[in-house]
């Protein structure tokens, strides 16, 4: 059963950079053909895809948000992160990490979702 945890500040202040972190047990972020997204969700609104890092490393972005995010990963670690720079109150959501097995399959497991505010 694979179980992923988002973790990181849930206040940001605007033109900071956002910075969350997923750690994922029960299987192994390298594993082949598993891919590690980042989704959010602003308050009355739909999801929104903002990346993904595949298992061979190579990352994915949204376009709308591709000039200020960032996915890296620590394998020692087994978790992948998400920075979001520039924030705005715009990008005040809840933030959810996410799995996939190849790309048009849906989703199979989810983070819990961590809320984060931009305000000063």
């Amino acid at each position: 059963q694979v179980q992923l945890q988002e973790s990181g500040p849930g206040l940001v202040k605007p033109s900071q950079t956002l910075s969350l972190t997923c750690t994922v047990s029960g299987g192994s972020i390298t594993t082949a053909y598993w891919y590690w997204s980042w989704i959010r969700q602003p308050p009355g609104k739909g999801l929104e895809w903002i990346g993904h890092i595949a298992a061979s490393g190579s990352t994915y972005y949204s376009p709308s948000l591709k000039s200020r995010t960032s996915i890296s990963r620590d394998t020692s670690k087994n978790q992948f992160t998400l920075q979001l720079s520039s924030v705005t109150p715009e990008d005040t959501a809840v933030y959810y990490c996410a799995r996939f097995i190849l790309p048009g399959l849906p989703y199979d497991y989810w983070g819990q979702g961590t809320q984060v505010t931009v305000s000063s």
